[in-house]
């Protein structure tokens, strides 16, 4: 399986943003549209922020009542039929929860914080298995497979040869110390990550114990870059229900000023490549007191 850096979900939000763009230029409202297009506010809202996909007979009685020229029409009409098209992982949408996977499959950068797992991009099967059932524990034996395959197949976007991404994380050092499936499978996966820090794309640093409180405590996060100038970034806040998706200039700025305080208060890459390849053969979990697991 592998991905494609067509995404329906950035078409989708490249579409609303110039369908709320042609809308704020004609001076127009969203309850004026939504009276016009017999339809509620709430779906013009959601078309416009691209949480919504929309017809092509739709963005045509839009642009109508925007007075838009016919030549831009029959373009944003043709980014609304391919906004509809279906993204690699639609077939494993019930395991899916917001627009993360489709955001990512175009961007063509991520610098991210991760708090306590290892991030999708750069997770071994087992690790993802093991980390999948402890989060999920309800899950059925389908739906935690099919995750797994998921996360496998978005690996693809950090390995391939004409663009593959531009991935920078910095990982709290809890997350090389927490024995996810156990001893073999986490000292692969440290394994993984130590050969991932020689990958030109990959930056990969550890933010220390020592280090004390920091600016990412609030939570883990990721900014997203997208190619084309069309596509804002995105800061996506991850939460238990799926996460938060930032696109006002002034989060971003602060996303952006987060990340680098966090940066400079890890270890450097090179310290952390020597770290995660320490720990895979002397793990912290193995220093442990005998008989602490008890306590």
């Amino acid at each position: 399986m592998t991905t494609t850096r067509q995404s329906p979900t950035v078409r989708r939000r490249r579409l609303g943003a110039e369908l709320r763009k042609r809308r704020e230029h004609a001076g127009i409202t969203l309850e004026f549209v939504a009276e016009r297009m017999e339809c509620s506010q709430s779906k013009i809202s959601r078309i416009e922020t691209g949480h919504s996909s929309v017809t092509s007979r739709d963005v045509r009685d839009m642009l109508t009542i925007y007075n838009t020229p016919t030549d831009e029409v029959d373009v944003l009409v043709e980014i609304a039929k391919e906004a509809r098209q279906k993204g690699w992982w639609h077939p494993y949408s019930s395991v899916l929860v917001g627009a993360y996977v489709g955001l990512e499959a175009a961007a063509s950068s991520i610098r991210a914080y991760e708090q306590q797992v290892v991030p999708g991009l750069l997770q071994s099967a087992e690790y993802a298995e093991a980390m999948i059932r402890g989060a999920w524990p309800d899950w059925d034996e389908e739906a935690i497979m099919n995750r797994v395959r998921v996360r496998i197949a978005r690996q693809s976007l950090l390995t391939r040869q004409d663009d593959a991404i531009s991935f920078q994380v910095v990982l709290d050092e809890s997350v090389v110390s927490r024995p996810v499936g156990g001893d073999r499978v986490m000292r692969d996966q440290l394994r993984l990550l130590a050969e991932a820090t020689s990958w030109p794309n990959v930056t990969l640093q550890v933010l220390p114990f020592e280090a004390g409180p920091h600016a990412g405590m609030d939570g883990t996060f990721a900014i997203l870059e997208f190619p084309e100038a069309g596509d804002s970034d995105v800061v996506y806040a991850e939460n238990a229900t799926g996460g938060l998706f930032l696109e006002k200039n002034d989060e971003l700025v602060k996303y952006t000023k987060i990340f680098e305080n966090i940066r400079g208060a890890a270890l450097s890459a090179e310290e952390s490549a020597e770290l995660i390849a320490q720990l895979a053969e002397e793990p912290l979990w193995k220093s442990r007191p005998r008989g602490f697991e008890s306590i």
